[in-house]
């Protein structure tokens, strides 16, 4: 049995967006599944469009999904001379001819053709003519007259086209350059492809391409053509329904794995099943479980994702990743207390590193604002010696855990007479600013007795007596 190969080939003419990161995804698991090899592919023939930002772009989108691959990343734009040799193998044969027809003539053509009620499709006028020294031409394939191409996609079943219905496609430029189908055929054969996974607006491009791989006598690939990726309007992804590329939901404070996760559901599934782990999909994924119809992007399905994998996440991951953001916002997680620890206190309700930064500040900042409203209902005349007993009782404490804290708060409550909820949001107003935050125990255990105690004591500076 040959080896399995699979490959990713991303025009860089922009980032990875998430309907590429989608079809990379599904050819890495196809080729991981099947002990196969993932091949990474740059397509920059169009030199005009093509950059090296977007390459790097590119890279840096497959490297946080944790989508590495095996061989590559191989240029387009090296394999100029390999492309020349096999429009000459063709041209040699007779499978292809030299097109003399001018923009202009092809223009009358196609409007001539429209008119009578055919197809726009060239008429075959130079497919018979001998050469002309000096004269500019294309290179068109010389497309079968009769006949079918059909083959059995992966996901959408047969697909057939009659020949009859094809253009002559054109090869090469009458520059020199070749053009993308072409040289997608001779890529994928030449790097040994055995099976194609992209987009299904490649359809159309398929019979021209298998018509090709049988004239140069390769063996023809299997494909599977993925469908689109729609907005909430069911019209195709695009900027206007939100960001599109996938560092931008880097750096909005997504997970790489919750991008996974919701782009493979985009379309595949596994039963009523809907949290994997990369090593999960790669024992359960399969191409055949891919739907036929276009995967609707939810970014609220995404955010509960993200939600769910910062809740269950490893704190000590998740502080290294928050570490960027915090810096962002001018906070330097090394001048205060443990990260770590901040995390664990934050990562129950936080749905993005965006909102664990934010949640995260009044640990390093102590001198923030106080939420006004809290604070004039629950900075009453009584809270200054409540909040004074709690700070001398805490200083007595062998030990600040917090179970040892919330029976402390305890204490208090039955030495007052009073209920926690006469002194808690007090308490946590003081520590925080604000009325909704972590625990009160779980804050007063990062923060420790010292900076507790000073935080108290500045809240009870600023009741009136």
């Amino acid at each position: 049995m040959s080896e399995v190969r699979l490959r990713f080939a991303p025009s860089p003419t922009g980032y990875l967006h998430v309907g590429g990161a989608r079809t990379a995804l599904f050819n890495w698991l196809l080729a991981r599944k099947q002990h196969g090899k993932f091949i990474l592919r740059i397509e920059d023939t169009d030199v005009a469009r093509s950059t090296q930002e977007s390459v790097d772009a590119i890279l840096e989108g497959m490297t946080w999904l944790g989508l590495d691959w095996d061989e590559g990343p191989f240029y387009q734009s090296d394999n100029f001379p390999i492309y020349r040799e096999y429009v000459e193998k063709l041209l040699a044969s007779g499978k292809a001819y030299k097109c003399y027809c001018s923009a202009e003539e092809l223009e009358a053509k196609r409007e001539a053709a429209l008119k009578a009620g055919g197809k726009p499709k060239y008429d075959g006028t130079c497919r018979d003519l001998p050469d002309q020294p000096g004269k500019p031409y294309v290179v068109r394939f010389r497309t079968p007259h009769d006949g079918t191409s059909a083959w059995v996609d992966l996901i959408k079943g047969t697909i057939s086209f009659e020949n009859k219905e094809l253009d002559d496609l054109i090869i090469q430029r009458s520059d020199g350059t070749p053009t993308y189908n072409f040289v997608v055929v001779i890529d994928d054969a030449v790097m040994g492809i055995t099976t194609v996974i992209r987009g299904d607006d490649h359809v159309n491009n398929t019979p021209r391409q298998i018509l090709l791989y049988e004239a140069l006598e390769f063996p023809v690939p299997h494909f599977a053509h993925v469908p689109m990726i729609l907005g909430a309007d069911k019209t195709r992804l695009s900027k206007r329904h939100g960001a599109t590329s996938v560092m931008a939901y880097r750096d909005m404070g997504y997970l790489p794995e919750a991008m996974v996760n919701y782009l493979v559901r985009l379309g595949w599934s596994y039963g009523d099943e809907e949290i994997f782990t990369l090593s999960d999909l790669v024992e359960k994924f399969s191409i055949e479980n891919v739907g036929r119809s276009a995967g609707v992007f939810n970014p609220d399905k995404l955010l509960w994702l993200n939600a769910h994998y910062i809740k269950t996440g490893d704190p000590e991951r998740l502080a290294q990743l928050v570490t960027p953001f915090l810096k962002q916002r001018q906070v330097d997680p090394a001048t205060g207390p443990s990260l770590v620890e901040v995390v664990k206190t934050l990562q129950e309700r936080a749905r993005t590193m965006l909102e664990l930064a934010d949640g995260a500040i009044f640990y390093y900042n102590s001198d923030f604002d106080y939420d006004a409203k809290g604070a004039a209902k629950h900075f009453t005349a009584e809270a200054p010696e409540l909040l004074g007993a709690l700070v001398a009782k805490l200083e007595a404490l062998p030990a600040l855990t917090v179970e040892a804290i919330e029976q402390l708060f305890k204490e208090i409550c039955e030495e007052k007479g009073i209920k926690l909820g006469q002194i808690g949001p007090a308490v946590r107003i003081a520590l925080s600013g604000v009325t909704a935050s972590p625990g009160i125990y779980e804050m007063i255990h990062v923060l420790g007795v010292e900076e507790t105690k000073k935080r108290i004591e500045r809240a009870v500076a600023t009741i009136k007596p």
